[in-house]
């Protein structure tokens, strides 16, 4: 696990993480893969679905596994999609009416939903289905998972992933609301803050913001001049809260504003997009950890998505008890087995009140059941949610049906 701050004898840091927006090739393709899960489970809730979509000019293909009871229209539920990001003509990258949606689906494996049905620890033990729990379905595949929290911000999140998120949400905003009319829908924002370490621990304090990055998609007539002046007035000053930014004196920001000069071609036409190339965009922005799996177009019997939300809770409840200014939770599994394989915990040594990590994972072990089931059913995650989870980011907002960002107050 990486962390810039175990060295005792640095005092400050500069830590960076990027963001991207909806039009971005890869997360179009997120967005497409979870509308497929949305469609599916607003006619079955309990779909299996691990849907994948790669794009390039004129192109949208989704396939793999799905077993669902509804009837769902593909080409449809593609288009929309492509439509609602606001791709609407090819010469921007993509046109939802004329592109070709190629459709690759088959059914999920019946070895795997074996698996998730029928959940023990001994092949000569599997339950009957009628007889087994609800909340103790198998995991959907192995794997293992993180969550990340901080205090460094009111969302728990690192400032960085914060503020790289928002500017990407500020141009997509002043795109629909025509506040600046050149914006294209793909772009990519980069935020580097400066930390200091304060007390004891790892505990990490933002200092200022040192350097903002934005390349944004524009329309062919508009000069490199105006792109930077709309840049930094309509997006970057109302976005990046003036406590951490200075555009005078000694720590003047660093601004780099479209800094290839042009930009005009973006979208699939500029560049192939692919589901899960955008996990650390998608999660904590390079802080923590990542167990490496993407969350969009999956259902939440697999815990690729499922655990990753159930350790974010987990970790931000942490925090929000004031347990700790900092945790970072790894949940393992098997496939078809039920129970996590492991549950590690590390605070970076900013635990509070005495404690130790080994006191918060058993508080944690005593106030949370980590069973795909149990998760799914305390998340309420047959929901057809997920569409908006796939752009701005799928932790530190707060969308009333993102349950997992609400702390939970523990026992201890």
């Amino acid at each position: 696990m990486a962390d810039n701050t175990k060295s005792k004898s640095i005092n400050s840091f500069l830590f960076t993480s990027e963001s991207v927006t909806e039009g971005h090739p890869d997360k179009l393709c997120d967005q497409v893969s979870d509308a497929v899960l949305d469609a599916c489970l607003k006619l079955d809730p309990y779909s299996k679905v691990a849907c994948e979509t790669s794009t390039k000019t004129g192109m949208v293909m989704i396939f793999g596994e799905i077993t669902t009871k509804g009837d769902i229209d593909y080409q449809t539920t593609v288009r929309n999609a492509v439509q609602s990001i606001g791709y609407d003509n090819g010469d921007i990258g993509l046109d939802y009416k004329s592109c070709n949606v190629m459709v690759c689906i088959e059914k999920q494996s019946p070895d795997i939903d074996a698996g998730i049905r029928l959940t023990s620890s001994k092949d000569d033990d599997r339950l009957k289905l009628e007889e087994r729990d609800p909340l103790d379905i198998g995991a959907g595949d192995q794997g293992h998972m993180f969550g990340y929290a901080t205090d460094e911000t009111e969302e728990l999140m690192p400032l960085t992933m914060v503020l790289a998120s928002n500017l990407c949400k500020a141009l997509s905003n002043a795109r629909r609301n025509k506040t600046i009319k050149w914006l294209r829908p793909d772009g990519k924002t980069q935020v580097t803050v400066e930390y200091k370490i304060e007390g004891p621990g790892r505990r990490v304090i933002p200092q200022r913001v040192h350097t903002v990055l934005i390349s944004a998609q524009h329309d062919p007539d508009v000069s490199n001049t105006q792109i930077r002046e709309d840049l930094l007035e309509k997006i970057i000053k109302p976005t990046i809260p003036a406590k951490y930014i200075e555009y005078d004196g000694s720590n003047k920001v660093i601004l780099h504003l479209n800094p290839s000069g042009k930009f005009i071609i973006g979208g699939p036409h500029g560049d192939a997009g692919t589901t899960g190339r955008k996990i650390i965009v998608d999660s904590y922005g390079g802080w923590g950890a990542h167990g490496g799996g993407a969350y969009s177009g999956k259902d939440s019997t697999k815990v690729d998505r499922s655990a990753a939300y159930a350790a974010r809770w987990v970790a931000k409840s942490v925090v929000a008890n004031k347990l700790a200014h900092r945790c970072l939770v790894q949940v393992s599994y098997a496939i078809g087995i039920a129970q996590p394989l492991s549950i590690f915990v590390d605070t970076y040594d900013t635990a509070l009140d005495g404690r130790t990590d080994g006191d918060i994972l058993k508080i944690i072990e005593n106030n949370f059941d980590l069973r795909p089931g149990a998760i799914i059913e305390a998340l309420d995650l047959r929901r057809p949610i997920f569409q908006k989870t796939a752009a701005f980011g799928h932790f530190g907002r707060s969308d009333p049906d993102f349950t997992w960002e609400k702390p939970k107050v523990l026992k201890f």
